[in-house]
This record gives C-alpha cells, sequence and structure tokens, in this order.
C-alpha cells in the first residue's frame, strides 16, 4: 500500500460511493480521537486502493457524511416537471383490445346515452392511426342521430405541409353543407388538430372534445414525442413553440383523460381554468391511452358531451357521473385527491 503523504495521487479511479465512505471514515477517526471513542476494526485494504483525500477542512466532521448521502438522496425536481408514464402503466397499454370488447356487453346501456341533435361531427385520429381507428366510435355517434366524417386524410403522421389546411376545409365545407356549427372530436394528436381549429375557426365549432391529447404538459411528458419525430419529420420543440397549446379553445371544451394512461402523463391532459372561457372540463375515465377512444365509459362522456343544448338562451353545464347503476363506478371521484 502506497504511502499517502509521500507519493503522488494514484492514478486508479475510486468509484463515487467508495471515496465518499473513506471521507466518512477520516472523519470519523478525527471525531474519535476527541471523543476518544473506540474504532471498530476494519480492513480496508482489501476494498479501496488508497489515494490523496480531498481536503475538506473548513467543512466540519459531517462534511463527508453529507457527501454519501448526496449519492443516495433523490433529486428534487422543479414542480412544472411532468415525467411520462412508466413501464408498468405502459404494460397496461395491453389491455386496450379488452376495452373494444367491452362494447358489446355494455352496448344496451350505452343506448340511454343522450340523443343528438343530427349536427355534423368530424372524428380526428391518433398519432400515425387513420379513420378505421375511430370508425367504431363514429358509428357509436351514428346511432345517436349525428352526421359524423373522419378527418379523410389517410394515416396522421404529424401537421406536415398541407394537412391544417386540408382540415380547416373540411370544417369549413362541413359547416356550409350543414348550415350548423361542427363539433370536432380527438383522439390523442388528433385532438391537437380539433383544438387548434377550434381557436382559428371558433365561429364554425360547436364544441370540442378530446381522448388523451397531450396539451398542458411538455413535449417530454409522453412516451410518444420521438415516434411523433420519426413520423412526422419534424421538431417537436420547434413545432410546441409554433402554438400555445394548453390555452383553451373559446368554445365548449371537454377533456378526457385517464390517470392509467399509459402513454401520456395524465396531468398533461387537464385543461387549466380560462377565464375567456368559464365552459372547460377535465373528465376522469378508466381507460389506456391505446383504448381510450374504443373505451365504452368514454363513448358515453362524448355522446353526453355532444347532445348540450345550443343556440340563444341553452346554457352549457358540466358533466355529470350518469346516475344508472353501476355506471358511478366507471367514473372515478373527480373530487379525489390528484
Amino acid at each position: 500500500m502506497c504511502n499517502e503523504q509521500k507519493c503522488a495521487p494514484c492514478p486508479l479511479q475510486v468509484p463515487p460511493v467508495f471515496a465518499a465512505l473513506e471521507r466518512c471514515l477520516h472523519s470519523w477517526r478525527g471525531f474519535r480521537r476527541e471523543k476518544m471513542l473506540p474504532l471498530p476494526r476494519l480492513s480496508r485494504g482489501r476494498l479501496l486502493h488508497r489515494r490523496t483525500a480531498p481536503d475538506t477542512a473548513g467543512q466540519g466532521p459531517g462534511a463527508p457524511w453529507n457527501d454519501l448521502m448526496t449519492l443516495f438522496t433523490k433529486k428534487e425536481t422543479s414542480p412544472h416537471h411532468m415525467p411520462p408514464p412508466g413501464l408498468p402503466l405502459l404494460a397496461l397499454e395491453l389491455r386496450a383490445p379488452w376495452e373494444f370488447g367491452a362494447v358489446l356487453p355494455a352496448w344496451p346501456v350505452l343506448q340511454r346515452a343522450p340523443m343528438g341533435d343530427g349536427h355534423t361531427v368530424i372524428v380526428f385520429p391518433g398519432l400515425t392511426a387513420g379513420d378505421a381507428t375511430t370508425a367504431p366510435l363514429r358509428r357509436y355517434l351514428e346511432s345517436r342521430s349525428y352526421d359524423t366524417l373522419g378527418w379523410g386524410q389517410g394515416l396522421n403522421l404529424g401537421p406536415r405541409e398541407g394537412v391544417l389546411d386540408n382540415a380547416k376545409q373540411q370544417l369549413q365545407q362541413a359547416a356550409q353543407r350543414s348550415g350548423h356549427k361542427v363539433s370536432l372530436v380527438g383522439w390523442s394528436l388528433g385532438g391537437i388538430y380539433a383544438r387548434e381549429l377550434a381557436k382559428e375557426l371558433p365561429d364554425l365549432v360547436r364544441c370540442v372534445v378530446t381522448l388523451g391529447t397531450p396539451f398542458a404538459g411538455p413535449h417530454t411528458s409522453t412516451n410518444a414525442w420521438r415516434i411523433y419525430q420519426f413520423a412526422s419529420g419534424r421538431s417537436i420543440e420547434r413545432e410546441v413553440a409554433s402554438y400555445n397549446l394548453p390555452e383553451a379553445p373559446p368554445v365548449p371544451t371537454t377533456s378526457i383523460y385517464s390517470r392509467t394512461d399509459g402513454v401520456v402523463a395524465w396531468r398533461g391532459s387537464l385543461q387549466a381554468p380560462a377565464k375567456h372561457n368559464p365552459n372547460t372540463e377535465n373528465v376522469e375515465v378508466l381507460a389506456s391511452h391505446f383504448g381510450i377512444g374504443l373505451n365504452p365509459s368514454a363513448w358515453w362522456v362524448v355522446a353526453d358531451r355532444l347532445a348540450q343544448p345550443h343556440g340563444p338562451g341553452a346554457a352549457w353545464q358540466p358533466f355529470r357521473r350518469p346516475s344508472l347503476p353501476g355506471l358511478q363506478l366507471v367514473f372515478p371521484d373527480p373530487h379525489r385527491p390528484r
């Protein structure tokens, strides 16, 4: 073993945790000499190759111990930090087929949802998805007397050139053809389109309903942002900077979200209260991200929100959990702690 008072520091790199333990031992030796406490016999030669310890003069005998504890203490994060869902929730996304399978036994109950007035509803699919994924939801809304439309642009690979212009043109044509305002429903990324169209053309939009849409958090709060960049060929940071996504549209807006979403951090789907629009709300359901657009409880909320009265003298009402037996179990208490 080298003499640390005469030879140069050993070039061998010692793991930080061992170095911190060594400094703790040096501090304990000094404390023992002052208090005359017995020192346990420890053979460090087999564990550590000694090196010159950093100068801790003036830091007190507790400095090395504090240095050691920082290795095991969880770093503090900003209150605005919003990590994406972890692996356990991501694994739960495998339940999506069972959510769609629940539609058949739930169909008699779904038929008791409020009937619509026949106005047009455009449904936007999620990232890398197309109109085939929203067809079941559109068929259900048609059974509730709505005139539904897919977005008609194939797979949703992000807002590439012409995508938003085509969506805007479709909205204008639908409103002109029907002579009434159009409701917009969007699943995940499709909800971003619905919200932004409502901001740009509020006079043509009756209401907006989103399903698992990440508009309130940073782009890193989802597990799909790299897929977005790969599919769209665009920088998501520049895309996000081009829009004020957290701002609520100036029309009645409902965000349907799930705390068990394995792709989007659920707090990133919460609409904050808006002074310019008091008619906003967040409704929680028990669903996965891949299954929320096929989930019977989410379908109920969509049908209920689209059936809101519209026109002069009509007052918007927030969603209320249905009183039918058993349905309150699939809609968590909105007042429970977050």
